[in-house]
């Protein structure tokens, strides 16, 4: 099991990076709230790794923050929660907005996430309420520039990516990009506007 990874950013790409440890390139998916921190290209870099193994495919994700990976290996334990909406959590709230959401029961909030209907809500409230203690107050704030030449394509590929339809994502990007925003402030506005 890959439990960490530490070398260069060779790329980041939301919602993929690639780093390159001792002259491998590991290509790794991540949340959007680790993309926010990421250094820039060329960049020294660790992670904290989650490797699945699934009947069908391999898939290494990588977490700036440990809150991160325990959160996403948290929600896959509630029962029709798989990577993918996990990814979309933590793309869309901090892990201390979610532990907040959880623990105050905060439907309504949970349900504004993409993938997330009022059933599954309910089942991660009752599920998660407990586990979800040790993430209030591990979260960053930083941000960071990102060198892509497209920034509304990279946004909208990264907004479907987490589950949002072409339609959604068109309207989001429209009402969050400015002329010289990049796909990382995109990315945030839309989310920020999605959850509201």
């Amino acid at each position: 099991m890959i439990g960490r990874l530490q070398g260069i950013l060779v790329s980041k790409q939301p919602p993929w990076l690639l780093v390159d440890v001792g002259g491998v390139g590991y290509e790794l998916e991540a949340p959007m709230s680790t993309f926010y921190d990421l250094p820039a290209a060329g960049q020294a870099v660790t992670l904290c790794t989650h490797y699945a193994v699934k009947e069908d495919s391999v898939a290494l994700y990588g977490f700036l923050l440990e809150s991160e990976r325990t959160l996403f290996r948290a929600v896959q334990k509630v029962s029709g929660i798989g990577a993918k909406i996990a990814l979309a959590i933590l793309s869309g709230v901090s892990a201390d907005d979610f532990a907040r959401f959880v623990q105050s029961g905060d439907i309504a909030a949970l349900t504004r996430i993409p993938g997330i209907g009022k059933k599954t809500a309910e089942r991660m409230i009752v599920e998660l309420r407990d586990r979800v203690d040790g993430l209030i107050g591990s979260s960053p704030t930083a941000a960071f520039a990102s060198t892509a030449k497209d920034p509304v394509s990279e946004a909208s590929v990264a907004l479907q990516s987490l589950g949002y339809k072409p339609n959604e994502v068109a309207r989001l990007i429209k009402d969050a990009s400015a002329p010289d925003d990049t796909a990382e402030d995109i990315i945030r506005k839309a989310l920020r506007a999605a959850l509201r």
